[in-house]
Formats: structure tokens, sequence, C-alpha cells
């Protein structure tokens, strides 16, 4: 892996391959690891101990914030201390004893970030509750089967949420016998619930049900399950992963260490906005992380229009977002300079290429350019409320010139992170001032083995000069198992090693660059394997194939608001569907065209029609497949990897059809069967699309 220095150490060697089993390269962890993992922290064995200690640590410390509406107009964050977060707890928690729940009961929890969502999951925390997470973007049908399948007893609901949690029912009510709002309750949502014969509460009502209790709190192993939480798959009902205390507190250690080695460690000043789902693990990881350092964590109103109201007002030092929302800040920061006139633009670019080649000659980004970062880049930090030091994101690979872009521009570190639910969230991370890491997750962080398994259908060669397979994590981040789904448990835990699906690339600096997905694949009819997922996001770069932002679109761009399109951080992806089977000798795509863009190519053609029309339009098809060709070209695609014919269609994939997740990952089974008639004509058509 060559002979500079690497940020990994070897701690096992390479297997070759034998009876039936693949190849798997060698072992590898933190160079932050090198004289161990961190060693469990005394007193800490569950979630509930790591608020509880930061109680005890930081009584009066703010913890949790929202902002004070006064005569209807939002005013400064009002905070409740670690200590008034405690007896609220205590509160929650004396109450759902009260009701009859006890350890092992499944807790549901269902709505946007809020104080209460925090307050009801330490509650379980403290008395051995499996917290269950009812994703705020699925839908009832979801829903009502993770109650069913988790069997929740109790669950706490935003006020706004109880209509969705009545849909629910009868099935439901099988196993749902308690209902908490965080605010208030209607009579007839009252009576609807006492017809199934449970019990509903508003949270001031449920906050007296045990005020004359008072309950011991069990004691809580570090093997116990703390959370169930649910993936959203492509195919097929969601999983229940469990996640164990250790886990969590194992990935705390981690990330400690890995923040002390690089010189960022988090502190009691630093504040986080909380706007990225908690029912999701990468933010629950997050916001444990901050409670465990007696930091703050402020509350966004739900409303992306507001959102940049909010980040000016609370001012995090920490900010958490996806790759494909920073392609889109990127492109709107450089489309602005690029409007802002001739002076304005040759100051920017000079600027950011004088600042960049510091960085390249090994400079810390906050040394690189001091001058220009006060003078130029100082309205991008402002942007993000001028006190953000790390930029962290996760969910999918990062583009490399977008990364090195907003390294430059925003005077913070920008960070890339790769995990998994299974995973606990955190297995890698780049390293900040590392431009070497720029289009990787970086190495992995100091509690986990990683290696690569080889993967032959595929081509990928875990033994090779330049490593490549499916990415294998080992260590005590991972998952006990899905729940009550033994078999598929077994398919990706095997000799203690979590198997990801995803194909990994290590890098000669330690690193990992993510280059492929091992499910998404399928052989043409000349026994060619094709990687489907790496060629959309290459065709993905079109600028005439949307990235879509449901019910919302943004025409033009704000320098000074580009936090707004965070927000859109769990909906952005290049709508393009690539497909081909083992009867058929090429590939074929559906792709919802960007609606500017193809009217754009329109008008100057001299084609006038309605953009529905213009998607139908042979010619508007031949352009966008002409794009495509060209991209398949710069990128030097295999000829059965170029596309050769194409259907556009206006309306961009969505849940409603059922063709993505929550998350916007396609539902390829669900897409086939939609297009199964598009499809067909385009083989029918022959190997290029009609004129």
């Amino acid at each position: 892996m060559g002979g500079e220095k690497r940020y990994i150490i070897e701690v096992d060697k390479a297997k070759e391959g034998s009876e039936g089993k693949p190849s798997m390269g060698a072992v590898y962890r933190s160079l932050f690891a090198e004289h161990g993992f961190p060693s469990p922290i005394q007193g800490l064995d569950s979630c509930w101990d790591v608020f509880r200690l930061s109680v005890e640590k930081y009584p009066s410390n703010p913890m949790l914030g929202r902002r004070e509406i006064v005569d209807g107009k939002a005013g400064k964050y009002k905070w409740q201390s670690y200590k008034e977060v405690y007896e609220q707890v205590v509160k929650v928690g004396n109450s759902i004893r009260t009701c009859g729940y006890h350890q092992g009961v499944k807790c549901g929890i269902y709505g946007a970030n809020s104080a209460e969502w925090i307050i009801s999951m330490e509650a379980c925390n403290a008395h051995g509750l499996y917290c269950v997470p009812l994703y705020d973007t699925l839908g009832a049908g979801a829903v009502e089967f993770i109650i069913s399948h988790a069997e929740v007893s109790i669950a706490f609901a935003d006020e706004k949420k109880i209509p969705e949690l009545l849909k629910t029912f009868p099935h439901a009510a099988k196993h749902l016998r308690t209902l908490v709002s965080f605010g208030k309750v209607t009579p007839e949502q009252k009576q609807e619930v006492e017809k199934y014969g449970l019990a509903i509460y508003s949270w001031d009502e449920f906050l007296l049900v045990g005020q004359d209790q008072s309950f011991d709190l069990p004691v809580k192993k570090r093997s116990d399950i703390c959370t169930i939480m649910y993936t959203s798959g492509t195919t097929g009902d969601p999983k229940g992963v469990l996640i164990p205390n250790e886990s969590i507190i194992t990935l705390l250690a981690g990330v400690k260490r890995l923040l002390e080695s690089v010189n960022e460690q988090l502190n009691v000043n630093d504040v986080y906005l909380s706007y990225l789902p908690l029912a999701h693990i990468f933010d629950r990881v997050i916001e444990e992380t901050f409670i465990w350092q007696g930091a703050s964590i402020g509350f966004w109103r739900g409303d992306v229009k507001l959102l940049i109201e909010d980040i000016g007002e609370l001012k995090p030092t920490i900010f958490c977002a996806v790759p494909r929302v920073l392609d889109r800040v990127y492109s709107g920061l450089t489309q602005k300079i690029s409007a802002g006139g001739f002076l304005k633009k040759k100051l920017f670019n000079f600027a950011y290429s004088f600042k960049l080649n510091n960085m390249k000659k090994g400079r810390k980004h906050a040394k690189a350019s001091p001058f220009f970062d006060k003078l130029v880049f100082n309205k991008v930090k402002k942007g993000l409320g001028g006190k953000v030091r790390l930029i962290l994101s996760g969910a999918a690979p990062l583009s490399t010139h977008v990364e090195r872009y907003l390294r430059v521009v925003t005077c913070a570190h920008v960070l890339q992170g790769y995990g998994l639910t299974e995973t606990c969230a955190g297995t890698f991370v780049s390293l900040p001032d590392e431009l070497g890491m720029l289009g990787t997750v970086g190495p992995p962080v100091p509690n986990v083995d990683v290696c690569l398994e080889s993967v032959p259908e595929m081509g990928y060669d875990a033994l090779a000069t330049t490593p490549r397979g499916e990415i294998c994590v080992r260590g005590n981040t991972l998952f006990s198992g899905y729940y009550k789904r033994e078999d598929l448990t077994k398919e990706v835990l095997i000799d203690g090693w979590f198997h990801t699906g995803d194909i990994g690339e290590w890098q000669p600096n330690g690193s990992m660059k993510i280059i492929d997905r091992k499910k998404n694949i399928f052989k043409l009819s000349q026994g060619e394997y094709v990687a489907v997922e790496n060629l959309e996001n290459i065709y993905g770069q079109l600028s005439s194939i949307e990235s879509v932002c449901p019910k919302n679109t943004f025409n033009g761009f704000d320098i000074l608001a580009f936090s707004e399109f965070i927000a859109y951080s769990k909906f952005v992806n290049y709508m393009i569907w690539v497909y081909g089977n083992s009867f058929e000798s090429f590939l074929v795509a559906v792709a919802n065209p960007r609606k500017e863009a193809l009217e754009h190519w329109a008008e100057e053609n001299g084609i006038s029609m309605d953009f529905n029309s213009l998607c139908e339009d042979s010619r508007a098809k031949k352009y966008i497949l002409e794009e495509l060709s060209k991209i398949a070209k710069e990128n030097k695609l295999k000829g059965f990897e170029v596309i050769k014919a194409v259907h556009l269609d206006p309306v961009p994939f969505d849940m409603e059809r059922d063709l993505t997740t929550p998350t916007y990952k396609k539902k390829r089974p669900q897409l086939l069967k939609y297009y199964q008639n598009v499809i067909d004509n385009m083989y029918n058509s022959g190997s290029k699309p009609k004129a």
C-alpha cells in the first residue's frame, strides 16, 4: 500500500480463499489505537450512565434549548440545564413505571427532534426499556409494522403525529396500551383511543401520573439492548437493528480518543443544532456525544424556511450534513460567485487559490490565509452562524472537488464519515488538515478492526496491490443482530465480522474510499457484471439530471443563506435508475431531467413545448443520451456500461409511488415493476433510441 505515512496499523495477516470462501485482506485498525483500543470508562456501563454522570458533573450547564416564541415571533434560545432535564426525566420515568411498564418493555418515540424526545429517551435508558424510534419520515404502514413487530407497549409522539398513530389502529392496538402526546390531546382523540381500551395522556398530564411514586432503577449491563432502530430497506419490511449499551459506549470512547489525537476534542462550550432525525443512528450518537461532554443541544423549529434564522441565533460549533446537499451548496456558491461581477469573481478565485496552495504546502486551514478568511470567506462562514469549526458529512462519498472547495471557503474542517446503523454509525472518519484524504472517508475510528473481503464476481481483489473488496468490520460497536430475524443476522455477521455490503478501496495513507455496492450488481447476456450504483453515481454528475429536493425547489442561491440546503440532506439524490438483465446485452435507464436545464436546451434549439411534452420528445431523449455518452467517455467506462436508451420521466422518483425509501434510496424491484412497460419498449426498439 505504498511507503508514505499511514494512519492505520496491521494487526492480522491476509488470508487466501479456501473451501468456497473468498480471500480476505490484512486486518487494520487506527494508528491512534496502536497500543490498544480505549479502555472501558469507569462507571460507564449504559446510556443512562452517559446522562447521569454529566448531570453530576455539569448540573447547571445548558443542555436542551428551543426558540422562545414571544408575540408570535421567535426570540432567543431558552435553555433547560442538565439538572432541570434530569428532574423531568425522573418524573417521566416514574410515570412509565406507574403505568406498569418495566425493564425490557418496548417504548416507541414518534416525531421530530425536541426536548421531549430526549427526555423520553433518557427515561427509557433509566428504567431499561427498549427505545424504538418511529421514523418521522415513514408513513402509517411502516409505523404500524414497527409497532407490531417490536411489540411496542407505550409510545410517545408529537402532538401532530397522534393522528398518524391513530391510523395504525386497530392492528397496532394489539400491543400498544398507552399513548403520550408531547403536547395536548383533543377530546375526540381521547374518545378514539379509549374505544380500543388504550389510555392517552397529554405531556403535562403524564408528568403527574407518577408524582407520588418512587422506583429503584434496575441494574443495566453493557450487553443490554438500549434501542431497536429500524432501517428502511430497499426491499421488504424494515429491519430492527438491536443496539446494546456497549455499542454506543464503545463508540463514545473511540470518538473521544480520535478527537483528542487530532486536538479537536469537544468541550462544554460546544453547541450542536439538532435537526437531522434522532430516529437515525447518525444523529443519536452525535447527541449522546454532546451529552457526555456536558455540551449544549439546540433544536430547530422544524421549518426549512426558518432554519437560517435558527442557525444565526444558535451559532452552532459543530454541523452535520450529507454529500448530496453539499454538492448543491458547492454549485450554488460557484454560481453566485460567477454572477457577482468580474472584480468579485477575480478576488474570490485568487483568495481561493492562494489559501488552497498554502494548505497543500502543509499549513493548517486556520493559518493558510487569515487575511482572506476575514476579507472574503467570512460571508460563507456567517451562513452557518459564524462559529462552526467542524462540518461532518456522512451517508455517501463526497466528491473530491466539493470537499476541497468547502474546506477552503467555510473556514472549518470538512470531514467525511462512514458507518451503518449496524456499526453504530461511526466506523471511518477523515482527519482535519489532511488534504491527502480528500474523496475518502478516512481511516477507521480507534475502536474497530477492518478488513476487505474479495468479491471475485465483481473483479475486486482484497489481496491486490491496491486492495479492493467488501468492507468488513469487527469490534464492540457492532449491533447484536436483527430483531426476530436470525436468518438475516447470519447472512451479515460471519465469524465476528459484519459484512457491510459496501465495496471499499484502501488508500496509501490508510484511508478508505467507498467505490461501489456489492448487492446492486447484475449480469448482462454476454456474461459481463455491472455494478449499477457506481454507474448511477457517475451518470448522476450530468447537470441535466435532477437531484431532487421534494416539495421544494430553490431558484437562485444566497451565499449568506446556503444553510437552507442542509435541511434537505435526507432527501437529496440524483435521479437516474440504470437497468439491465441477463437476457439483454446493453443497459437502459429512466431519468428525471432537471426542468430548468432541459427547458434551456429546448429554447436554444428552437423547441417550444411544455416540460411534460419535452420529456416525451425524441430529440430531448437523444440529447440526454448524448450527454450520458459523454459522461461515460470522460470516465472511461467500458462499452457494456454505456447507456443505450433512456426514458425521461418529468415526475421524480418518490415514496408516494413506493419507488424510494424515506431517505430516497431507490427501491429497484418496485422501480422495475412500475416501469416494466417502458423497459420492454426500450429493449424492443433495439440498441439505439428512436430518432
